[in-house]
């Protein structure tokens, strides 16, 4: 269950949630079980959470025809509105979305030792991980996960590409490939829908080439109290835009709406796309990041796919200059995404508490 490399940089042993669910215990370790406020919801709640996505849920652009102005609309709407939406027509060959999860789905099968060999640290988190944030004692989440860093080619790290299955690392880097591309559209058509030159988002983050790009995997292991516990808590997401390809069997994933949660439905061969933090830093709060969390499963386990799509990291950051106006001052002071991260890295997911606090350090800043 413990792995001595694992532990390497952690305040405590490394404990994989895989073995503690292929144990057959009946019941989960007090350092998964939540306190009762972040607890899933109930089916009253749920039920509730359902009203207020006024029918619809996350909404679903259509992608197939990128340059048409009602797709950039879409988008920026959906944007503004919820910070998610589920891109259908995507261009990315639904053949290699499956190959995608097959080789993950692999790697998680294979045996303790070989998974053990990628144990990561918190010194990059890159490799076989268990936990987020270096704080004794925190409250876990009910997941294993598998990080790499794709680009820059500086960061790129072959030692830390698994090995099996042995098609794994060129059909990762294939798919990261078509999404990163995918990424590019998505910036170009929330560029147009902010009334910008459709290369302006891109430009903020660095240019094409200077933009980072790291896929996490995410396994969640059955849980046999999954009413006390969460795969992954609520967070937004602290880079520029995540792309993620859901479990293609079983819900998991849920958006804070107006203080509900909503359990998002992934439509099949779709993509779930949300604004991470620096979007929001960088459009003044035009378009947000939003809360998310993931639920799990008693009777089945689930895995997915993000690929972050990030700022050239020691790029400083603020509100585009034409999104700032007396009337709307600029929310946010200048900070590059490396210092950005280090936050959610010490202190593990937290709502929106990083992004959140900044806004009230600019606000004083500019009352002084």
């Amino acid at each position: 269950m413990e792995g001595a490399a694992g532990a390497a940089g952690w305040p405590e042993p490394v404990v994989r949630v895989q073995s503690l669910s292929e144990s057959g215990a009946a019941t989960i370790p007090d350092r998964y079980v939540k306190p009762e406020a972040e607890r899933p919801a109930t089916p009253l709640e749920a039920a509730a959470a359902a009203a207020e996505t006024e029918g619809g849920g996350i909404p679903v652009v259509d992608l197939s025809s990128p340059r048409d102005p009602a797709t950039a609309r879409a988008v920026s709407e959906a944007c503004r509105d919820w910070g998610f939406f589920q891109a259908v027509n995507h261009g990315v060959p639904a053949g290699l979305l499956r190959r995608a999860r097959g080789v993950w789905r692999g790697f998680f099968r294979q045996p303790m030792e070989v998974k053990q060999r990628y144990a990561n640290s918190p010194a990059t988190y890159e490799g076989y991980g268990s936990r987020l944030g270096v704080e004794k004692g925190a409250v876990l989440d009910w997941g294993d996960y598998y990080f790499l860093h794709v680009r820059p080619p500086h960061l790129f790290d072959p030692d830390k590409w698994p090995h099996l299955p042995p098609e794994l690392r060129e059909t990762t880097e294939e798919y990261s490939r078509e999404v990163a591309a995918l990424c590019g559209r998505l910036m170009t058509a929330m560029s147009v829908g902010l009334g910008a030159a459709p290369s302006r988002l891109q430009e903020a983050f660095g240019g094409a080439e200077g933009a980072g790009v790291c896929v996490r995997v995410n396994y969640y292991p059955r849980c046999p109290q999954p009413e006390l516990t969460l795969g992954l808590s609520s967070h937004s997401d602290p880079g520029g835009m995540t792309v993620l390809l859901a479990d293609d069997r079983v819900r998991g994933l849920q958006v804070r709406r107006r203080g509900a949660w909503v359990t998002v439905d992934p439509v099949p061969d779709a993509f779930i796309v949300n604004v991470g933090d620096q979007i929001q830093v960088l459009t003044n709060a035009t378009y947000r990041s939003v809360e998310h969390r993931v639920m799990v499963n008693a009777a089945e386990e689930r895995l997915s796919l993000a690929l972050f799509y990030n700022p050239r990291s020691d790029l400083p950051l603020a509100p585009m200059p034409e999104l700032v106006s007396p009337e709307r001052p600029p929310l946010y002071k200048p900070m590059t995404f490396d210092e950005y991260r280090l936050y959610i890295r010490r202190k593990g997911p937290r709502g929106k508490s990083q992004v959140e606090s900044l806004k009230a350090a600019a606000v004083d800043a500019a009352a002084t």
